[in-house]
C-alpha cells in the first residue's frame, strides 16, 4: 500500500500521486476527446492506486464530473478520494467569476448531481472572483463541510494576500497551484505560509506541458496555432536551456529503470511541501507510466541533485 498523505487539517486523506482529468471529458479545452477514453483513463487511474481524482466543473462544463460519476459506480466510494472545483457562473450567458456563498452552495449540490454520490472529499474555489470577502466564501464552503457535504475546504489559483484572506478563520484546508520542476515562485512565500498554517499543496501541471519529460529537442519549433507557440517556455534560448537540463536526469533514470517523467514525479512525491502531485493524461498508457513514479525510491542524494539542478 502506498504511503498516505492527510490533507491540510481534515479527516482526508490520499496517496501523494493522483489525476488530473481536464482531459476526461473536458471537450472544451481538448478536441477529439472520446468518452470511453476518459473512462478508461479514470479506471486505470484507480486500478493503479492513484486514490485522488482531480476534475472541475470548467472540465467540460460539468461533462469531466459526469464521466467520473459513471466510474465510481464501479469502485467503493469511500475509497476513492474526489476533488472538485467551480467558480465559473454562465448564469449571464457568459462565463463570470463568483465566489459568493450563495453561488458556492449551488455550485457544490450541481457537483454532487453530476458525481452521483452525497459528498466532495475537496472541494475548491476555482479562481477568486474580484468583489466576494475571501473569508467569507471559506465560511460558506466550511458550513457545507459541517453538514458533510464536503470533508476539506480547498482555494485554486489564489495570491497569497488572497489565500491569507482565506484563511482568516483557519478554515483552508488544501492549495492548488501551478507549481513543476521549472515554475519554483511559491516557494518562496506561498509555500512556507501554507507549511505554518497545516495546510497541504496541490501542484498542478507537474510536467511543464511535457518539459519535463524528455521528448523535446532544442531544435524543434511549433506552429503558430500550436498552443506551445505562446509560450516563453517553449521558446529561443530558456526552451534550448530547459531541454538540456531535463536531458542531464537521463542517468538518473536510466539507474532506476525509469523515465525522465517517472523520476520528475518521484522528486514531487518524496517533497515534503507538496501534498498530492496531480499529472493529467490523454491516453491510457500515460496514466499506468505516471503510476510507477510511486515505486521509485529516490536517494536523499539523488533528491537534492534535481532540486539544485532546476534551481
Amino acid at each position: 500500500m502506498a504511503k498516505q498523505v492527510t490533507i491540510g487539517k481534515s479527516a482526508v486523506t490520499a496517496v501523494p500521486l493522483g489525476l488530473g482529468t481536464n482531459a476526461v471529458g473536458g471537450t472544451n479545452l481538448f478536441p477529439d476527446l472520446e468518452d470511453r477514453t476518459g473512462k478508461a483513463i479514470v479506471h486505470t487511474g484507480l486500478d493503479a492506486g492513484m486514490t485522488l481524482l482531480d476534475t472541475a466543473f470548467a472540465y467540460g462544463l460539468g461533462h469531466s464530473e459526469e464521466l467520473i460519476g459513471q466510474v465510481l459506480k464501479d469502485y467503493d466510494r469511500h475509497q476513492v478520494v474526489v476533488a472538485s472545483k467551480a467558480a465559473q457562473d454562465l448564469s449571464s450567458g457568459e462565463a463570470v467569476l463568483n465566489n459568493t456563498p450563495q453561488f458556492l452552495r449551488q455550485a457544490v449540490d450541481d457537483s454532487l448531481r453530476r458525481l452521483q454520490t452525497d459528498y466532495l472529499d475537496i472541494f475548491y474555489i476555482h479562481f477568486p472572483d474580484q468583489q466576494t470577502p475571501k473569508d467569507e466564501a471559506v465560511s460558506a464552503l466550511n458550513d457545507l463541510k459541517q453538514a458533510g457535504k464536503i470533508r476539506a475546504v480547498g482555494v485554486s489559483n489564489f495570491s497569497l494576500a488572497q489565500v491569507k484572506e482565506a484563511n482568516r478563520d483557519g478554515d483552508v484546508d488544501v492549495v492548488e497551484d501551478q507549481y513543476s520542476l521549472l515554475h519554483r515562485d511559491a516557494e518562496a512565500e506561498l509555500l512556507p505560509y501554507l507549511q505554518q498554517q497545516k495546510i497541504s499543496f496541490v501542484p498542478y501541471f507537474p510536467l511543464a506541458s511535457g518539459l519535463l519529460t524528455g521528448k523535446y529537442r532544442a531544435d524543434v519549433t511549433f506552429p503558430a496555432n500550436d498552443i506551445r507557440h505562446k509560450n516563453p517556455d517553449f521558446q529561443g534560448e530558456r526552451f534550448a536551456t530547459i531541454v538540456k537540463q531535463v536531458a542531464q536526469l537521463q542517468p538518473l533514470a536510466d539507474a532506476h529503470a525509469a523515465t525522465i517523467a517517472q523520476v520528475a514525479l518521484a522528486w514531487y512525491i518524496q517533497n515534503p511541501q507538496i501534498g498530492v502531485v496531480i499529472p493529467g493524461a490523454k491516453k491510457v498508457a500515460q496514466v499506468t507510466a505516471n503510476a510507477k513514479a510511486l515505486e521509485i525510491e529516490l536517494t536523499q542524494a539523488e533528491y537534492q541533485q534535481i532540486d539544485q539542478l532546476f534551481k
